[in-house]
């Protein structure tokens, strides 16, 4: 499986980003699928993430209220919407795939390259 995360960039404090991430090489529309993100200096830290028919998701304490994480399995497609964004949420984001429909006590096996949110103050 190939993960490529794209819709990263620079954006004001307040302001919103969508980040997608398009699976290749197989489908992975019956595996769950998540979000990490690693800003300067930190470990990487998780997210959000769906289960493999969006039935069931999870979002950190951080963004709760803020993204939404979301699928398209006809696409092969994963996405998270970033609202009233902060400083603090500038790191490299990537998206993942788990190989089981399922994420809870589940760590990713397939990992995409990642892409820049920066936000300003």
């Amino acid at each position: 499986v190939q993960l490529q995360a794209s819709g990263g960039g620079l954006v004001q404090a307040g302001g919103s980003l969508k980040l997608s991430c398009a699976a290749s090489g197989r489908t992975v529309s019956t595996y769950a699928m998540g979000w990490f993100r690693q800003a300067p200096g930190k470990e990487r830290e998780f997210v959000a993430a769906i289960n493999w028919n969006g039935g069931i998701t999870s979002h950190a304490d951080s963004v709760k209220g803020r993204f939404t994480i979301s699928r398209d399995n006809a696409k092969n497609t994963v996405y998270l919407e970033m609202n009233s964004l902060k400083p603090e949420d500038t790191a490299i984001y990537y998206c993942a795939s788990y190989i089981s429909t399922n994420y809870y006590r589940q760590s990713p096996k397939y990992w995409g390259q990642g892409t820049q949110v920066t936000v300003s103050s």
